[in-house]
């Protein structure tokens, strides 16, 4: 791979191996995240923008598929299978994904922000120092399968909104 690919060619231009290495492997989209919207019907899907008032609410309950150390899943290739509302993120829909947290790398330069410094392309591919600046999920979250989904509200966090850089 190029080094610093990404400052010459566009999210849309990236091949498979490169548009794989801008996930910088924080994990943050993998934490369940709630809408309050009041114009949202059923049946709505997930990449839909609600209102403008709509706010959306994270929180540190991870997905069950995901290693909290690493903050990799656990079954990368067979996620979206495994957990249907699980969102891929393509270069066809990334501009639609409102959600993803302000931090995520793929959302930073679809808005011409560029990579963060803690960024592990910009580290010899290490995620050591985005875990030390609490970045990454690391010790942070638990797993769905330990929560009652249905008292999110205990679990609403603010960190996955912070933006270091």
């Amino acid at each position: 791979m190029s080094s610093q690919y990404w400052l010459t060619t566009s999210l849309e231009e990236l091949n498979k191996a490169q548009w794989e290495a801008i996930c910088d492997g924080c994990a943050r989209c993998c934490l369940h995240k709630f809408i309050e919207d009041d114009s949202i019907e059923e049946g709505m899907e997930s990449t839909d923008v609600p209102s403008e008032d709509g706010a959306i609410h994270y929180t540190n309950i991870a997905c069950h598929l995901l290693n909290q150390k690493t903050c990799a899943c656990t079954s990368y290739e067979k996620r979206s299978e495994l957990v249907p509302q699980c969102v891929t993120l393509t270069k066809e829909n990334l501009e639609h994904i409102f959600f993803m947290p302000p931090s995520c790398s793929y959302r930073r330069l679809h808005e011409g922000k560029g990579l963060a410094s803690w960024h592990p392309l910009l580290n010899k591919g290490k995620k050591t120092k985005m875990h030390e600046l609490g970045i990454s999920v690391r010790n942070k979250v638990v797993s769905e399968a330990n929560v009652d989904i249905n008292e999110f509200e205990d679990y609403i966090v603010t960190w996955p909104l912070s933006e270091i850089d």
